[in-house]
């Protein structure tokens, strides 16, 4: 099993049982138990996980969002795919608000190189398009949450209401046809609804798994929605359903 392959699993399955033992995850991943020992270390380091002698407990409690640097490689080929698909919706000279998130963050990367004018959410798109050589950097005002670096709290709602966007690019934690886009975190969902409020245009780029799952938080209802892009994963039904509520989806 390749490096990366075995970190996934050795994550996946200490969250699913909450705790595990070095030689369980040798035996479910064919390492060595000093290759296993080695991997809760840098998933530790990471933020990922907590060692304990002998093994390593999950750091999440149910319903929670899972930390920035695990979700970051999580998928990163199929968020290039959606990031690739939003910037080809974005004109030239247009003004965009970009919102925190992996996600998010590949669209702010993807939109670099080109003549915008560009809010990001979260200091790690910020510091994405920072060198931008053709592009206006707006940067808001906020509260950066740790680890996350989402802007968030009164400034950062201040800064969106101030202004107004041609199209605002919004991530989530959950999206479903019945209960709208949802979020874990309640100043990251008013952050969202905010920059909604501001835009003429509403994009929700999500992986496909997001679909059908519903977090804390209301951020919106689909019919603000223009569009959603989304992977192969995305549940028939789902589609089907956003679809119905005219939804223009696309599927990369």
């Amino acid at each position: 099993m390749a490096g990366t392959d075995r970190l996934r699993r050795i994550t996946d399955a200490v969250r699913e049982a909450g705790r595990m033992g070095v030689a369980e995850l040798a035996e479910l991943t064919g390492a060595s138990e000093m290759t296993i020992r080695r991997d809760l270390e840098a998933l530790s380091a990471q933020g990922v996980l907590e060692r304990f002698r002998g093994g390593a407990r999950t750091l999440l409690l149910r319903g929670e969002e899972p930390p920035f640097a695990l979700r970051s490689r999580d998928g990163l080929e199929n968020k290039q795919r959606i990031a690739a698909a939003a910037a080809r919706l974005i004109a030239d000279g247009e003004s965009v608000v970009v919102d925190s998130g992996t996600t998010c963050l590949e669209v702010a990367r993807a939109l670099a190189g080109r003549r915008l004018t560009v809010m990001p959410l979260s200091l790690h798109a910020v510091n994405a398009l920072a060198e931008a050589p053709q592009l206006t950097l707006l940067v808001p005002g906020g509260r950066p949450r740790p680890g996350e670096l989402a802007l968030t709290g009164p400034l950062t709602v201040a800064s969106l209401a101030a202004l107004r966007f041609d199209t605002a690019i919004i991530g989530c934690c959950g999206l479903d046809a019945a209960d709208g886009l949802t979020a874990y975190d309640l100043d990251d969902a008013a952050v969202k609804s905010a920059a909604i409020a501001s835009a003429r245009r509403v994009i929700a780029v999500t992986e496909g798994a997001k679909l059908s799952r519903t977090a804390l938080a209301f951020v919106t209802p689909t019919s603000s929605l223009h569009a959603v892009i989304t992977d192969g994963d995305a549940p028939k039904e789902q589609i089907d359903r956003l679809t119905a509520a005219g939804v223009a989806l696309q599927q990369v």
